[in-house]
C-alpha cells in the first residue's frame, strides 16, 4: 500500500496530465461530431498545452517563474543575435 500511495504522490502531476489529454480529446471528438467548431478548436489547445505539460514533466523540466524564465529569455536572445550575426546581408525573405 505504501508503494502505491508514494509512486501516485510521484506521478500526480503527470497522471493529471495525461487525464485532462484524454478528456480534451473526447470533448474534441464530441465538439466535431456536433458542428461546434469553436470548441473544438479550444479543446484542441487544451490537448495540446496538456501534452506539452506531460513531456516537460517526464522529462524533468520545472517552468518556475523566478530562474526558468529568465535564463529562457536570454538563451533566445543569444539564438537571435547568433542567427542575425551569421545571415548574409544580401539574403531576402521572398
Amino acid at each position: 500500500m505504501g508503494t502505491l500511495t508514494s509512486s501516485f504522490v510521484m506521478m500526480r502531476w503527470e497522471l493529471l496530465s495525461a487525464v485532462m489529454m484524454f478528456f480534451a480529446s473526447t470533448m474534441n471528438v464530441v465538439c466535431r461530431n456536433n458542428s461546434r467548431n469553436a470548441l473544438a478548436f479550444i479543446f484542441s489547445g487544451v490537448g495540446i498545452s496538456m501534452a506539452c505539460w506531460f513531456v516537460t514533466g517526464l522529462l524533468g523540466i520545472t517552468l518556475s517563474f523566478e530562474v526558468s524564465w529568465r535564463e529562457l529569455w536570454a538563451n533566445s536572445k543569444d539564438v537571435i543575435i547568433y542567427i542575425l550575426s551569421h545571415t548574409p546581408p544580401d539574403w531576402q525573405i521572398s
